[in-house]
């Protein structure tokens, strides 16, 4: 008993420390780290075994619940949102190219879809897998998100005729957009963009981010049987994707750290809190979803519901007032989230 303890102690350890090792250096990391939290259940279960059995064996667990305590925030939060809500807020949505290709009722989805990204009235919205129709008015997003000019907006095609049909990602605000471009993309629907609007007297740099996909077909996931079945095919695209957004990360907080303006970060990491891409961003920035969430804050809209993989990111001096994520939009495999920032303070 004494041996198994001591060995889950250890190789709770090695785990917690692993998201801070890149994918690229090494490629299991980042499925290793898939495992922390059952480790983090299993120290909890010994503390409540070793509570009626080998009381002095016990420092184990609570010494690896100690060291692991960071991930119990990026699991579960219970914040309260700030009563001041005068600030301007932010959306970020994968809207799945607004189902322009699922489904009987594709036509109806996809309308309704689009209706929703207008209607939202964040003062900011980020969209990923943005699908746009330059052929079709009613499913010209631009113009509709747009609201006849009330949001300005930035696009990004990563495939597709940007004159006729295309997806990519979009960045739409109310606020001047003065200057806007790409970071990365790598020519599917990932990638990375960056408009820089004016808030006030302030110039704030919005990141929208779609990092690498599992590239794991709908199929593979809507069901236990399917998962089990297509397991090997599965860890194989897990680990290529793990080692992709390694990378991707890199080139962000390169450019987020060369930022001549306040930073937020929003958009669809395809990686769990547990993970180096995580890890990694929030050495830099603070999390909303940590500062001002409540729940567990999951984000898929599939078979795997537990999993948080949208997030907001920002820098320390940008106040957040309110976090949510809206379950109750379900047009996409993902659930929208939105934030809350304090205006910037005027000059003195």
């Amino acid at each position: 008993m004494r041996f198994i303890i001591i060995s889950i102690f250890f190789i709770s350890v090695l785990l917690f420390f692993s998201v801070h090792i890149s994918p690229e250096n090494w490629d299991y990391t980042g499925l290793l780290s898939l495992l922390i939290p059952i480790f983090v259940l299993l120290n909890l279960f010994l503390v409540v075994l070793l509570l009626f059995g080998r009381i002095k064996l016990i420092i184990f667990p609570i010494l690896a619940l100690i060291i692991g305590w960071k991930f119990f925030i990026v699991t579960i939060q219970w914040n309260f949102p700030d009563q001041e809500t005068e600030g301007f807020s932010l959306l970020s949505y994968n809207v799945m190219l607004f189902n322009n290709t699922w489904g009987p009722n594709k036509e109806e989805l996809i309308l309704n879809s689009i209706q929703w990204a207008k209607e939202n009235p964040s003062d900011i919205k980020c969209f990923q897998e943005f699908y746009q129709d330059f052929t079709t008015p009613s499913r010209n997003a631009l113009k509709i998100i747009g609201n006849e000019g009330e949001y300005e907006h930035a696009f990004i095609a990563v495939d597709g005729n940007p004159k006729k049909k295309s997806y990519g990602m979009a960045i739409f605000s109310r606020f001047p957009i003065i200057h806007s471009g790409k970071v990365f993309d790598n020519k599917k629907n990932n990638g990375a963009m960056f408009a820089d609007v004016i808030i006030r007297k302030d110039t704030i740099r919005i990141y929208n981010t779609h990092l690498e996909s599992m590239n794991i077909r709908a199929a593979e996931l809507d069901n236990l049987e399917g998962i089990k079945s297509q397991y090997r095919s599965t860890i194989r695209k897990l680990k290529q994707g793990i080692q992709m957004r390694a990378t991707q990360t890199g080139i962000l907080r390169e450019h987020i750290k060369n930022s001549p303006h306040p930073v937020i970060l929003a958009g669809d990491f395809n990686d769990l809190p547990y993970s180096y891409t995580y890890f990694s961003l929030r050495e830099i920035l603070e999390n909303g979803f940590e500062q001002m969430g409540r729940g567990f804050g999951f984000t898929y809209n599939k078979v795997l519901f537990f999993l948080r993989i949208d997030n907001i990111f920002f820098n320390d001096g940008i106040d957040i007032l309110q976090f949510n994520t809206h379950r109750e939009v379900d047009y996409s495999d993902h659930y929208p989230i939105s934030a809350v920032f304090a205006f910037p303070e005027e000059p003195q």
